[in-house]
């Protein structure tokens, strides 16, 4: 019988959160929030700014609900998005608590998506609204995480960081008037600061999805879905699909680019050593460097030692 995908499968609780609030003396949040998250074994990243908290962590259930009940009693982090996932075996290796100018960084000063960011979609109501003819759908991931899955239909402004979104949208500008304009991205925190600038620049609809894509492959069942591919996330599960799964991409270890099957079938493929986005980029002189790191950390495995997501 098939092993199935329940939590005695999936014994590692993964929140992805963010919320946009006005956090006066954030600094003042980093150690304690560090010392409660160490102290439970809760691993990942969380980033501090003015503008609000981002993150990924992972840990035991009751941990993490601990430390989301800890979160929500903050001064303006009441009403905290998070979306849990599963994962096989703790995804990250340390906890890291950062403060930041921005906890998604687009470079655009005094835009407030607290204040200002557009009208929130459900996952429920996503499909209907960018199957419109008069919507145009943006991915506002960069296009590495873009690669492996998207929306039917979505526009990618293949972008290498979020702040090049900004001169890509003034680009295009002409092209967006007149137009609902549906934003995505992977937990809801870029298109919601996304959202926010295009408002900015004059535009009145403008949308998008409430929990992001992880919020919309938790809930929409896979017959009835319009994503296509896998989602990319920032930890060792490299990607995930409908249910939240863990799924099929690997990374590159020498470029991080995330590999599809079909990525990895390519003869330019060599794992540890190159792949089809890095192969014309390297010369055969990295080659050899990547495949004497490839064969120190397969050595390291072999003694017990665990990969780094950057190996």
């Amino acid at each position: 019988m098939a092993m199935t995908d329940t939590a005695q499968t999936r014994p590692v609780r993964v929140a992805a959160l963010y919320k946009f609030a006005r956090l006066d003396g954030f600094e003042a949040l980093r150690a304690p929030l560090a010392a409660f998250c160490c102290g439970r074994g809760i691993k990942g990243t969380l980033l501090l700014a003015h503008e609000g908290i981002n993150g990924t962590v992972a840990g035991r259930e009751d941990a993490i609900a601990e430390l989301i009940t800890y979160l929500q009693a903050i001064e303006g982090l009441a009403g905290l998005e998070v979306k849990y996932s599963g994962a096989a075996e703790m995804p990250f290796h340390r906890m890291k608590v950062r403060l930041k100018r921005e906890i998604v960084t687009m470079g655009v000063e005094d835009i407030d998506p607290a204040a200002s960011a557009g009208t929130y979609v459900a996952p429920e109501d996503w499909n209907a609204l960018i199957s419109g003819t008069d919507t145009i759908v943006i991915d506002t991931r960069n296009a590495y995480e873009v690669s492996i899955g998207t929306f039917k239909g979505a526009v990618d402004p293949k972008t290498s960081s979020f702040r090049e979104f900004p001169a890509w949208v003034e680009e295009h500008r002409d092209e967006l008037e007149g137009h609902k304009v549906a934003m995505f991205c992977t937990g809801g925190i870029r298109c919601e600061k996304a959202t926010a600038y295009v408002k900015s620049l004059g535009f009145k609809d403008v949308f998008h999805l409430k929990g992001g894509i992880l919020k919309y492959l938790e809930e929409v069942p896979a017959v009835e879905s319009l994503w296509q591919g896998e989602c990319f996330v920032f930890d060792e599960r490299v990607s995930v699909s409908h249910g939240l799964i863990e799924g099929d991409a690997e990374l590159c270890r020498a470029c991080r680019h995330p590999l599809t099957v079909e990525d990895r079938l390519s003869p330019q493929f060599s794992a540890g050593v190159s792949c089809p986005h890095c192969f014309e980029a390297r010369s055969n002189g990295d080659r050899e460097r990547y495949a004497e790191r490839h064969r120190q950390v397969e050595l390291a495995q072999a003694r017990g030692g665990k990969r780094h997501i950057g190996s």
